[in-house]
């Protein structure tokens, strides 16, 4: 069909500032002041729509890779060890803070394999010997095209892991979990098949959801966390009843926004999983959820059995809900972050599901103010490690960090700034950028810019 020549203008001039608006952020992001670019954790080729979502499509010419998991541990494990026999747990016979199971558990954390091809999915073939009660499970992800991680998502011969993005690398976790009598299982191989696919488009909105969810103090100071943290006094970090969003040990891979009513906001990152279940991915659709399909998205199973005695008011461990909380927080998020005094109500943010423009906390804890400088209120912390969403730059007070000095401020939130001295900023490919801001420039009919307050 051709355009009229008028509408076909209007067309050509919107695409045309939706450009223009793509190169003055980047060259905004990319300022003189700003610290040095960090690449990401690898990108991945295909086509990837506005909405960021995306869908399996089926090579008919490629053939499927196929590789043996290395099951030898690094820094990156935790609580397992390899030796002639295989890997099994080790020595903790603790398990992981939050969901205080007392039953040892550990996992075993791969390096990112290289595809020759582009994959979406994963199949694992498991041989292994596992006493009455115990377990072993077998999770993939790989980076997105943007940089950022996939979830975790459980695979075998028999249950395909749809990875949600076309990748080009896949990394592997393998957690074992203590039979009765705190029995290791053994695991003798692992091997895994990465089935060749590309992406096309599909409509689903790049914002990452948020739920209003029950918070409790997790404290344990001196344990474990799943990801094998050894939690210590004022930490920063949460826990989520599913492994599908923990992130590797001192990585902000998967990072949660936590707001509490009194206008407070901390950014962590998911380090333990718990407070009751571990399967329980509530922020995710009905067609995903890993566990309790049959709950509205958003909703922990914790709340349900508290409240409505959904699954006999139990967790998955057949425990006594006491409490309806979805989400765990270390005392220096609880109390220092978010300023609370008791357990209660937040909105929780998952921040991976978006994933554009990460900025990744160099230090501690970074204050987050109203306004570009240190004058403006507080109103939160951004956590080490944590990553965040860049919303967009403003020019505001200079300030030294370790990441050089500059008088570049990010926005993070509506009226919640961070000094760029004390963060990385993870590079993106600009196809993504593209895309992305079409879809705003497009909606508000000019660039988007940063507003101070």
């Amino acid at each position: 069909m051709t355009l009229p020549a008028r509408r076909y203008r209007r067309v050509r001039i919107t695409a045309r500032i939706a450009t223009l608006a793509v190169v003055a952020l980047l060259t905004e992001l990319a300022g003189a002041d700003l610290p040095a670019l960090a690449q990401g954790p690898g990108s991945a080729q295909g086509r990837v729509s506005p909405q960021g979502r995306v869908s399996p499509r089926a090579s008919t010419t490629a053939a499927p890779t196929t590789w043996f998991a290395p099951l030898v541990p690094d820094g990156n494990s935790t609580n397992v060890r390899g030796d002639a026999g295989g890997l099994r747990l080790g020595a903790n016979r603790a398990g992981p803070a939050s969901i205080r199971s007392g039953r040892p558990e550990g996992m075993l954390l791969t390096a990112v394999h290289p595809l020759a091809q582009p994959s979406v999915a994963v199949t694992a073939e498991l041989a292994a010997d596992q006493p009455a009660g115990s377990a072993v499970a077998v999770d993939v992800r790989g980076p997105r095209a943007d940089g950022s991680w996939t979830e975790w998502t459980t695979t075998s011969p028999k249950a395909l892991a749809i990875l949600g993005a076309a990748v080009t690398g896949v990394q592997a976790r393998i957690v074992l979990r203590a039979g009765k009598g705190g029995v290791s299982p053994v695991v003798r191989s692992v091997r895994l098949t990465a089935q060749p696919g590309s992406q096309v488009l599909a409509t689903h909105s790049r914002r990452p959801p948020s739920y209003r969810v029950f918070a409790t103090r997790e404290g344990l100071v001196g344990n474990t966390t799943a990801n094998g943290h050894v939690i210590h006094e004022r930490d920063h970090f949460v826990a989520l009843p599913s492994r599908r969003g923990l992130a590797p040990r001192d990585s902000g891979d998967y990072t949660v926004k936590v707001c509490a009513d009194n206008g407070r906001c901390e950014w962590a990152p998911v380090w333990d999983v718990g407070p009751w279940n571990t399967t329980d991915d509530y922020w995710n659709p009905s067609d995903v959820r890993q566990s309790w399909p049959d709950l509205p998205q958003g909703r922990p199973q914790a709340e349900a059995a508290y409240h409505d005695d959904y699954h006999d008011g139990q967790d998955q461990f057949g425990r006594k809900v006491r409490n309806p909380a979805g989400i765990d927080l270390a005392d220096g998020t609880f109390w220092d972050g978010l300023q609370l005094h008791d357990n209660s109500w937040v909105t929780v943010t998952y921040l991976w599901t978006e994933g554009v423009w990460p900025a990744i906390v160099q230090i501690p804890a970074l204050p987050v103010h109203s306004g570009p400088g240190e004058q403006y209120p507080m109103v939160g912390l951004a956590a080490q490690r944590a990553k965040l969403s860049v919303e967009c730059t403003v020019a505001g007070q200079p300030v030294t960090g370790n990441q050089g000095r500059t008088s570049r401020w990010l926005r993070i939130g509506p009226k919640q700034f961070i000094s760029a001295a004390h963060v990385s900023l993870q590079a993106v490919q600009q196809v993504v950028q593209q895309h992305v801001m079409q879809q705003r420039v497009m909606q508000q009919g000019q660039a988007e810019r940063c507003a101070t307050p």
